[in-house]
């Protein structure tokens, strides 16, 4: 075993490091931390795989997306220790690596995320979007998986910054649960309902702006309008008018959510096609991917591995798009990640002034 780990990274320049999306100094802090909770004691009747092997398999089964027996045939373990290897790891993964997911807690830190998007989009602080993750149907699990595009699939609800990192994650509800329902029933929205997010105070979005506006989560027609959460005007509008410029700011915004979802799909290869594995372990192993996205981004010494040049969309200072991602080539129409169904909802009478108040106060400023 110790022999095909060094057959591993000598394999040819920078295949190691395509198949582990990550350099070799943090596929060995990984295995530092995750090592108490994966080794496994040899016994009398055979020897045991060693830690580095099962953090090798685990890894390129998420990067690649090949089946248990294609790992099979390349590490030589059966294809049900494999199955029970991965599971194993990406939940020792996902304890060490919980923190790499999180909320600002402090009005200090929201505002650092708002930093990012003010110059497009004052006051947001954050863009909310969801997925349909598609799996292969569960066994007896009637129509509570089947969604309204007639696949089975689980949801994925998540929170994004501008540096394409995720700040809250939510997955799991079944696939006949709208965006808007999985959202209502997580603990995002019961922060947001109870305003226990230490989100800033209204304030004005200028000197010249006498009225106090909150600060917003920024998402797509699927979510309900509210004062903290702005979504899109329906219909189309005239160009150059106040609601045609804030759905274009909103719109330029939220590309930051629909590049995560690519690089996730893009990076992930087991996003490639409908997940084919036990669906009680599938939130376990997207969890594993969505904090490994985290974990990657910001490393010194992996970021540039995980999300090399161009893999995003490129825009001008004016918002227009100068070349898109790379990734938008290698994800297609069976990537296990679909969009969700966007459901016309009534807004509350307040929603609706606070989002007319930003229209205006774009159009102003445009």
């Amino acid at each position: 075993m110790e022999q095909q780990f060094v057959e591993l990274i000598q394999e040819p320049s920078g295949e190691f490091e395509n198949f582990h999306r990550m350099s070799l100094t943090d596929f060995n802090y990984l295995l530092s931390k995750v090592l108490p909770l994966i080794s496994k004691q040899d016994t009398h009747l055979r020897e045991a795989i060693p830690a580095k092997i099962r953090l090798a398999v685990t890894l390129r089964f998420l990067a690649t997306g090949d089946s248990f027996k294609s790992l099979h045939y390349l590490f030589k373990i059966s294809s049900q220790l494999i199955s029970k290897i991965v599971v194993d790891v990406c939940k020792a993964l996902n304890d060490v690596l919980k923190d790499e997911i999180k909320m600002p807690v402090n009005e200090q830190q929201w505002l650092e995320v708002e930093n990012g998007f003010k110059n497009n989009f004052p006051h947001a602080v954050g863009v909310i979007d969801g997925k349909h993750i598609i799996i292969q149907c569960p066994d007896n699990s009637g129509s509570e998986y089947f969604n309204y595009k007639k696949t089975f699939s689980i949801v994925l609800l998540a929170l994004v910054d501008c540096n394409y990192k995720l700040m809250y994650a939510n997955i799991g509800s079944q696939g006949r649960i709208s965006d808007g329902g999985v959202f209502k029933n997580s603990s995002l929205w019961q922060k947001i309902s109870s305003e226990t997010l230490n989100l800033p105070k209204p304030r004005s979005l200028s000197s010249a702006d006498k009225a106090n506006i909150p600060y917003v989560f920024l998402a797509d027609g699927a979510f309900a309008l509210h004062n903290n959460i702005m979504k899109p005007y329906p219909g189309t509008h005239n160009i150059g008018s106040p609601k045609r410029i804030f759905n274009t700011r909103l719109s330029r915004s939220r590309v930051v959510v629909e590049n995560v979802f690519g690089i996730l799909a893009n990076r992930f290869r087991i996003f490639k096609k409908p997940i084919d594995i036990n669906i009680e372990t599938v939130p376990i192993i997207i969890m594993t991917c969505l904090l490994l996205h985290n974990f990657l981004r910001k490393s010194n010494n992996s970021s540039h591995i995980y999300m090399p040049p161009g893999i995003v969309d490129t825009y001008d200072e004016n918002g227009v798009l100068l070349q898109p991602g790379t990734w938008r080539q290698n994800v297609d129409k069976n990537c296990a990640l679909r969009n969700i169904a966007q459901i016309p909802r009534r807004s509350t009478l307040s929603a609706t002034q606070i989002r007319d108040h930003f229209a205006e106060y774009l159009f102003r400023n445009n």
